[in-house]
Parts: structure tokens; C-alpha cells; sequence
């Protein structure tokens, strides 16, 4: 029997539908609504409505919960010279304990445990290889040298260098706790004014920490997505992000995920809770590295609703908005929104379902 495979999530995208550069204002997006209970079709009863973000309080009610991923960019790319000259490039995919961290490194020539790789920050110690990553050590802790040395690192679909803009734009307004290398970016849509306008009509919200890797951006490398192994990231769900969480089911109120990262974190911590000898069905506190790949099927029990950006065909993101909506009804959505001319990815525009296919 045929499983599910990487060409089952494939769509054809324009490249000029790639967004290059954020709108001057965050808020200005579109916003494609999707309602999975409707199901896949064309026009109306398509369960599909064009909106913008600054609609989306006219979607979500009084004590609803929104989760924020409160994880803050920072500067992970580095650019240095091997003693012979030759050039690496450096991205961040984890800092480690004490002075070393995991990075992606690209050469000319393979590097070799032992190599040092020279910046303007000092030398980097190339240690090792697990897997695809190698360790080094560093002359600092890994965000305090990054964050001195390093510059944005857009992703690779951005084909532009980073400017001054980028600092303040790939980052949300929420972002607090310094460690990604990429941005949660369904909440680089949300500004001070929506922020105050959804507080204001009794919308609660919470965060989580998910420090976003540079994995988040590689393909499948095998066309069977049960082959795929997935990098792993660090969270935290926090005890106050948890009592919300839980006062809002005791109050039949849906936990609306600001971003596929929120998910990945709360679904985590569900599956840490529910696996728990004393386990009562509430969300408990959790920490640790997650592998989670969430692929249709999947048992859900944290997330009610979901806001995300347009993610890349064939992406391990792509299948899980697709376990959650359902696969016909997401890829029917993807199709309006390229003949309508959103813009996709991170500095896109976004998509709201309003429930899980199901639920």
C-alpha cells in the first residue's frame, strides 16, 4: 500500500509570489481564512475568505488564547578565512554548553577536526561533525560571540543581503529571549496597535520559547516522509504559558497558535504531559530538544486553531498545516492564494484556520 509521500505536498509557485522584503507596515498583510469544516471547493462554500491582518480580531473572540513564540533572531551568520585564506561561512544551529555550539559551515575544501577558521572575533576550533553539523569552539558563549559578530541570516529563498531594516523587521515585537536563528514568522504580522486591539476585546494571550534552527529550512531529502529525520530545536512551555492554557479549556475557549513553531513546542509538551503516570489532561511545564514531525494522522491535543504564513512545497511545515486542516483542504487554500497573488513564506502574507479538520 502507498504511504504518504514528499510529492503528495508539491504546488506550483511563481517565483515573483516569494516576498523579498516586508511591507513598511506589519499589519498590512493579507489574510486568507480557512475553515477545514467546509472542506476544499471554489467560490462560495469553499470555506475560503479574503481578509487582511488587521481583520483578524473580527475572527477570534473574547477569551480566546492566542500563543506567541516570544524567541528572539539573533545575528547567527558569520563570515571568516581559513589560515590559508580560504573563505567559510558560518550559520548557527545551536549554542552548546560553555563555548561550543553546533553550526553549519560551508568551504571550499573540507574542514578537519582541529581546524581553525579565523574571524574578527577571534579563532573558531572546529571539533567535529555529528551529522550534518560540526562542533566547534568558540572565544565566547555562542549567542553572546554571535550577537557581537554575526549578521541577520535572512533565508536562503531571500535573495538579497541583509539591511538595517531586516534587524527590526525579521523580529517580532514579542521577541524576548535570544537564541533562534530564524523568526516565528506568523507573528512578525502583529504590531503594538493590533496587539492593544485584540487585548482590548478580551483576547487573551501567552508565549512559549521555541529558538527556531536553521533545519527548519531543509528539504526532504527522501520522497518517503517516514525516511525524513527532523532536526531538533529547543523549547520551553512555561508554567504561566501552561495555566493559561488551561484556564481557557476549562472555559470551552479555543488556544489559537501563533505560528507553526507554537505548535510544534505546545504539541510537545502535550505529549510530555499526557505520557506522565500522574497525568490528569492538563498541559504541564516541560523543557528539552524536540523532534516532533507532525504529518497527517497525527493525534492532536494542545492546538484548537492556527495562524501561519504560506510555507514551501514539499516542507516538513507545509504537512504539518495540512495534518492539521487536512491535505485537499490546504492545498486547494495554497491554489487560491496563488492565483489571488499573496505572497509567500517570510515576509508573506498569512493564512488563519479557524478549527482543525475534525475537531
Amino acid at each position: 500500500m502507498r504511504g504518504v509521500q514528499a510529492s503528495d505536498f508539491d504546488f506550483q509557485l511563481p517565483p515573483e509570489l516569494i516576498a523579498q522584503r516586508p511591507l513598511p507596515e506589519r499589519a498590512a498583510s493579507r489574510l486568507l481564512v480557512v475553515d477545514p469544516a467546509v472542506g476544499p471547493g471554489v467560490g462560495s462554500g469553499s470555506g475560503l475568505v479574503d481578509a487582511s491582518i488587521r481583520d483578524f480580531q473580527a475572527w477570534v473572540q473574547p477569551g480566546d488564547l492566542l500563543v506567541f513564540n516570544d524567541t528572539r533572531v539573533i545575528p547567527a551568520r558569520l563570515h571568516g578565512r581559513k589560515p590559508s585564506g580560504g573563505a567559510v561561512e558560518m550559520l548557527l544551529e545551536r549554542p552548546l554548553a560553555g563555548v561550543q555550539a553546533l553550526l553549519h559551515m560551508r568551504a571550499s575544501k573540507p574542514l578537519r577536526p582541529g581546524q581553525p577558521v579565523l574571524t574578527a572575533g577571534g579563532e573558531v576550533i572546529v571539533e567535529g561533525r555529528e551529522d550534518d553539523l560540526f562542533r566547534v569552539r568558540l572565544p565566547a558563549p555562542a549567542v553572546e560571540f554571535f550577537v557581537a559578530h554575526g549578521e541577520v541570516p535572512l533565508p536562503p529563498y531571500i535573495e538579497r543581503t541583509p539591511d538595517a531594516d531586516d534587524l527590526e523587521r525579521y523580529q517580532s515585537v514579542l521577541a524576548r529571549v535570544p537564541g533562534a536563528v530564524a523568526a516565528p514568522t506568523a507573528s512578525l504580522h502583529f504590531d503594538e496597535a493590533l496587539l492593544a486591539t485584540l487585548e482590548k476585546k478580551g483576547v487573551r494571550r501567552t508565549t512559549l520559547t521555541l529558538h527556531v534552527g536553521a533545519g527548519t529550512f531543509q528539504p526532504l531529502r527522501s520522497e518517503r516522509i517516514e525516511d525524513h529525520v527532523m532536526h531538533a530545536e529547543w523549547a520551553e512551555v512555561p508554567t504561566a504559558a501552561c495555566e493559561a492554557i488551561n484556564a481557557a479549556r476549562a472555559a470551552g475557549r479555543r488556544v489559537i497558535a501563533i505560528g507553526t513553531t507554537v505548535v510544534r513546542a505546545l504539541e510537545s509538551a502535550a505529549q510530555a504531559s499526557n505520557d506522565s503516570p500522574t497525568s490528569d489532561g492538563a498541559l504541564a511545564p516541560w523543557s528539552g530538544e524536540t523532534r516532533i514531525f507532525i504529518t497527517p494522522g497525527f493525534h492532536w491535543r494542545a492546538v484548537d486553531a492556527l495562524l501561519t504564513n504560506f510555507h514551501l512545497p514539499r516542507s516538513t511545515l507545509l504537512m504539518l498545516v495540512s495534518a492539521f486542516a487536512g491535505r485537499e483542504t490546504v492545498l486547494s487554500a495554497y491554489a487560491h492564494a496563488v492565483a489571488q497573488r499573496y505572497r509567500f513564506f517570510s515576509y508573506g502574507d498569512a493564512m488563519f484556520i479557524t478549527g482543525r479538520k475534525g475537531a
